[in-house]
């Protein structure tokens, strides 16, 4: 009434429309202000049905292990002595005198080439030494008695050594016919047959000497400091995956290479059984120090990102209901073997840290431990067979 009156005694006629102005102008704010009331609450509400349920992960407790530094490289295995037999003449192949894969002895005769017309003329050229031999002892004999010049006697000689000299060379042409072993070892498989025309040079046959043989491998330059001759070494093939072979560093290249800064190393094992062949591939172990205390999780735990690695712990690990939840460290790694990496920094022994389901975590996220059995970590982990 108040308000009226004086927008009547200020405004006259106009005072009433001017009240149901300002009347309706209110209404609107106090809707206004009603709505972003409940909005507010409505948002707030939203947001807490909203919140982070508990994460169902599996984790595991970080302890220490004794981890000894090592080398790895991969290698090449190569015979101490191997060759790919042939002969320096050509012909036909007129007698065999080996089986494949025969083990031979160092100068074991293993083929022959057709050689009928080089013994041949062979015996020609022996018939004119021996008569270049009697010549010349009768002229020896004849200057004695004043029969026969000197200058005869010198030529006489002469032409006895040319005619030996005919007689070693026409030896060495069919020497050359004869393939032998170089050495002993294995054969492989024979590339000729009877009766077949092989070429100089052509492959006849392979001989690989096999007890002990090298393994050939290169290592980066900065490991030079942990390797040196008589070192041992471990070898694994693919062949024989549950096996190792154990051999010694013989030789470190005197020089690294200048475009990869690898050093080349060669190491020998014993192969009674000759289970390793040349050409093989082989992963190689080297031991370069003493043990060292490390903690170690499974790699599965370990969240890698470009701005630093990561793992999630579990806070109130001896409480496996309600409360417990996620927190974020970041950790400093070393050596990986197999399934398993070495923490430096971050990780304390006996913490519970995620191995599994941390890529739905957050810092603070609840959650469940789960009770499913996880597949075993192995530091050499080996391909199953099928």
């Amino acid at each position: 009434m108040v308000a009226r009156t004086l927008l009547q005694d200020r405004f006259g006629p106009m005072a009433k429309p001017m009240a149901i102005m300002l009347a309706i102008v209110g209404l609107v704010f106090g809707a206004l202000y009603g709505f972003n009331v409940f909005r507010g609450v409505m948002i707030k509400g939203f947001l807490a049905s909203m919140a982070n349920p508990p994460q169902t992960v599996s984790v595991t407790t970080a302890g220490y292990q004794e981890w000894r530094p090592k080398l790895t490289a991969v290698g090449t295995f190569r015979a101490v002595n191997g060759a790919d037999l042939s002969l320096e003449a050509s012909g036909i192949v007129e007698k065999i005198h080996f089986q494949s894969g025969q083990q031979v002895e160092a100068g074991q005769l293993l083929l022959e080439l057709r050689k009928d017309t080089d013994l041949a003329k062979l015996a020609s050229q022996k018939a004119a030494a021996d008569l270049a031999g009697i010549n010349l002892r009768r002229d020896q004999a004849q200057l004695k008695i004043h029969a026969a010049s000197q200058a005869t006697v010198d030529t006489d000689q002469a032409n006895l050594k040319s005619a030996e000299a005919e007689v070693a060379q026409q030896e060495a042409v069919i020497a050359q016919k004869t393939l032998r072993a170089p050495f002993a070892g294995r054969l492989g498989i024979r590339a000729v047959d009877l009766g077949q025309y092989i070429g100089a040079g052509s492959v006849i046959v392979t001989l690989q000497a096999l007890d002990p043989i090298y393994l050939d491998f290169t290592l980066p330059q900065q490991a030079l400091n942990g390797i040196e001759v008589g070192q041992s070494i471990d070898a694994g093939v693919d062949a024989f995956p549950n096996k190792k072979f154990t051999g010694k560093i013989v030789a470190i290249n005197s020089k690294v290479d200048q475009a990869s800064r690898n050093v080349q190393v060669r190491a020998s094992l014993a192969n009674s059984n000759l289970e390793l062949k040349p050409g093989m591939f082989a992963q190689i172990d080297i031991v370069t120090g003493k043990p060292e205390r490390l903690i170690t999780l499974p790699q599965t735990a370990i969240v890698y990102a470009p701005f630093g690695n990561s793992v999630f712990l579990v806070q109130k690990p001896d409480d496996k209901g309600p409360g417990l939840s996620a927190h974020q460290a970041f950790v400093r790694l070393g050596a990986t073997r197999g399934d398993e990496v070495a923490v430096l920094e971050g990780v304390t022994e006996g913490a519970t840290v995620v191995t599994a389901g941390q890529l739905k975590l957050r810092n603070g996220s609840p959650l469940n431990i789960s009770d499913t059995q996880q597949p075993p970590v192995d530091p050499n982990p080996k391909p199953v067979d099928q």
